[in-house]
């Protein structure tokens, strides 16, 4: 389970912290469009400032091409998270550097800092131990509470820990803990419900999640995959025929274990106004493609997803960005949060889906990383992670 020393486990009185957060948080015309993962690590902020430390943030946002661009300046972020705290957050214009340096030099206990993105520099993604020590040179402990990032052995995920003592924060240490026993030493059953647009994705999570689950509940444009490889004919579904055989092979694998999609909402094209129709898994005919689970895979699953101790979830049902294709993730949703179950939700799409379907508060957790919390039900080891202090 979780073994790694936290900050209640370290004296931070006086010292200065270099906390990596997840801010890459969706923008809109230059403000945050979504302050989830804002507020996810604001705990461990709280908790560091009362503790009498002075808190230096750093993070990455979007993918800025290897220099500064406006775009993806944190700016806005240090502009919202003042106004969200009641009290100013000094902004570095760099996150090495001179005016990194001066910034920090000058930060005082209670006092809060947020350095300027990361991936600004493109040493960050390479891991340059050199950009490491810099970064590191701010501050006298280091933080990883960034969960949404702790797959990538970056410099500030992964690098900075070998310069300096490093601990997780707190929400680094409750999504370990929820994914963790969930996989690991689940209330049972086990019911892992998988969606999105690619097997490929998630070949090892299925491979992982057949010795771990009791039932997997398969939606999602990764459905299409093994309907093919079972024979079926999919009109012009998204299909990866580059991964059909490893789909034959986890259908034999999977046996009564895995369960696949019984019938099928179609649309004669991939857009919101498209025409509908529901059939049973089969014959797609020409110029139609599946774009959702339809109501008899739904009462089926619903039914599984009732009788659940512990349910993982990532990946939506269906094309859920179209309202007339959503109706198979959100009802699952519903499902989910009606269960009573222990239900923990991957981030990425899953999580959007939750939140919108407005039954966000009926769900154990849901998790802040998408690619992390798949890498960890895939039972991968996660750099950021690793790297920290052992109890």
């Amino acid at each position: 389970m979780f073994n790694k020393k936290t900050i209640e486990d370290i004296d931070v009185k006086g010292k200065k912290v270099l906390v990596r957060v997840d801010y890459n948080v969706p923008m809109n015309d230059g403000k945050v469009g979504d302050d989830t993962r804002i507020r996810a690590a604001q705990p461990t902020i709280d908790y560091l400032l009362q503790h009498g430390a002075a808190v230096i943030l750093c993070s990455h946002l979007g993918r800025p091409k290897g220099g500064p661009d406006p775009k993806y300046s944190l700016k806005p972020v240090a502009d919202y998270l003042s106004k969200m705290m009641g009290k100013p957050v000094a902004f570095a214009d760099d996150c090495v550097g001179p005016t990194a340096e001066a910034a920090a030099k000058a930060l005082k206990p209670g006092e809060v800092l947020l350095l300027e993105n990361t991936r600004f520099h493109p040493e960050e993604e390479k891991n340059d131990m050199e950009f490491a020590r810099k970064l590191a040179s701010l501050a006298d402990i280091y933080v990883n509470d960034a969960f949404g990032s702790a797959h990538r052995a970056h410099a500030s995920t992964e690098g900075v820990a070998h310069f300096l003592p490093a601990v997780a924060g707190l929400l680094m240490e409750k999504e370990i803990r929820y994914l963790g026993q969930a996989i690991d030493d689940p209330k049972r059953p086990l019911v892992a419900i998988l969606g999105g647009a690619k097997v490929s994705d998630k070949i090892g999570v299925i491979r992982n999640l057949l010795t771990k689950a009791d039932t997997i509940l398969i939606g999602g444009g990764m459905a299409n995959t093994f309907f093919k490889a079972q024979g079926l004919t999919i009109g012009d579904s998204l299909v990866e025929d580059d991964a059909l055989d490893t789909a034959k092979e986890l259908l034999k694998l999977g046996g009564t274990k895995l369960h696949l999609p019984v019938d099928m909402v179609l649309g004669d094209k991939y857009a919101a106004d498209a025409q509908m129709k529901v059939m049973p898994v089969g014959n797609v005919p020409a110029g139609w493609r599946i774009l959702d689970i339809g109501p008899d895979t739904v009462a089926a699953y619903s039914k599984v997803i009732k009788g659940a101790g512990t349910i993982v979830w990532n990946g939506p049902m269906g094309v859920f960005e179209f309202p007339e294709f959503a109706k198979g993730t959100f009802d699952i949703a519903k499902a989910v949060a009606d269960s009573g179950a222990i239900s923990i939700i991957g981030g990425g799409d899953s999580g959007a889906a939750i939140q919108e379907s407005g039954l966000a508060d009926k769900i154990t957790w849901i998790s802040t990383g998408g690619g992390a919390s798949l890498e960890m039900l895939e039972g991968l080891e996660l750099p950021g992670l690793a790297a920290l202090q052992d109890k």
